[in-house]
């Protein structure tokens, strides 16, 4: 459940609507349906590693052990660098998901007030924080599996727009060529750049289906509950996400003017328009409340797996030793502390480009993933 809190989170919930504006239906769901096959390799040859060698921090761990100690140093460093990042990224989504009931309150309040309640949270034993992780990643999976059925029903006809079918396959277009200017008007050229630019959407959006192996050093029996657990939650994420993919893809048009395309906010989520295009005068409210838990979900994950990162660094003599001080809980308060300082980076978005920054720190996170991956 840890890595499908940290899996289904911004990216999915909110990003999702920009990559479907790039890129049309078909184009998001073929980006998205490539790079799953990619983090399929990652979670197998993960999963083996991490069987045979059960430590907390298993990227760098396995990159220093079987490559070399510098790879292990500098695939460690930029994982480490990605979720704390990330962390910023989820508590300016907090911001913004606020803004959607009251536009004139300064969100510095809220990133502010949700940075120490995550905080405080990571500093809990793993076992109250596996408990309250899970709580939050059943919201996740009880919301998607809620929004397909809801998306099954608006299909066939129960919402305002009558049936729909793949009506906006056919009458926006299977490929958005959102480029088009940049490619001098070349519309297939257009249309295969669309796709190719959202696979950055889409590698953030998977970033977390590799916390299962993390965690292997604080796992009961590895040997046997890893594999299982890896292969679990890899088709249990990928079934979420395709189909995810392909229901916003045929209850939006790609060129709905609120989808996220330059700016953001939690109105922009495919699942707030779907509900608004369907007529549902009280579900977007009801889907706002539920990102918001999502969002905080995400962000308690990267804080624990960048906590567990510096210390398989540390023990690596990869970072200070400090960052391995625990306290009578084994709780890495130090290592805790040093990743969740970075998530004040949010306070960024007390500027007007708020959306900007949001844009720059999700391509820094998903670059930084792709890195970890190879």
């Amino acid at each position: 459940m840890i890595a499908i809190g940290g899996a289904l989170g911004t990216g999915l919930f909110i990003g999702s609507g920009g990559a479907l504006a790039t890129s049309g239906p078909a184009g998001t769901l073929i980006a998205y349906a490539f790079v799953g096959t990619l983090v399929y390799s990652v979670m197998m040859a993960l999963g083996e590693m991490a069987t045979f060698i059960p430590v907390s921090g298993a990227f760098t761990t396995f990159a220093a052990r079987f490559v070399d100690p510098s790879l292990g140093f500098a695939m460690g460093w930029i994982y480490w660098f990605s979720w704390a990042i990330t962390f910023a990224l989820e508590l300016t989504a907090s911001g913004l998901i606020i803004q959607y009931w009251a536009p004139s309150l300064n969100i510095g309040i809220f990133i502010g007030v949700f940075w120490i309640v995550i905080f405080l949270i990571n500093l809990l034993p793993v076992s109250f924080y596996g408990e309250i992780e899970f709580y939050f990643a059943s919201i996740k999976v009880l919301t998607i599996v809620g929004f397909l059925i809801f998306g099954i029903c608006i299909n066939a006809g129960a919402g305002q727009q009558g049936y729909i079918g793949f009506k906006y396959w056919h009458h926006s277009g299977a490929f958005a060529p959102s480029l088009l200017e940049q490619v001098n008007g070349n519309l297939p050229l257009a249309k295969f750049v669309g796709f190719w630019s959202v696979l950055i959407q889409a590698g953030f959006s998977y970033q977390g289906t590799e916390l299962v192996g993390i965690a292997a050093g604080e796992t009961d029996n590895p040997r046997k509950t890893v594999p299982a657990a890896i292969r679990k939650t890899f088709y249990r994420i990928l079934f979420f996400f395709v189909l995810t993919i392909f229901f916003i893809g045929i209850l939006i048009p790609y060129d709905n003017k609120q989808l996220l395309n330059g700016t953001t906010d939690a109105a922009a989520s495919p699942l707030v328009i779907a509900a608004k295009l369907a007529g549902v005068s009280a579900l977007p409210d009801i889907i706002n409340a539920v990102l918001l838990t999502v969002v905080l979900s995400a962000a308690n994950s990267n804080v624990y797996s960048g906590s567990r990162i510096l210390i398989g660094l540390a023990e690596q003599r990869s970072a200070p030793k400090l960052l391995l001080r625990t306290t009578k809980g084994v709780v890495p308060y130090v290592a805790v502390a040093f990743t969740a300082a970075f998530g004040l980076l949010g306070f960024m978005n007390e500027s007007s480009d708020g959306g900007t920054v949001f844009d720059w720190l999700l391509n820094i996170t998903a670059v930084g993933g792709f890195i970890a991956w190879t």
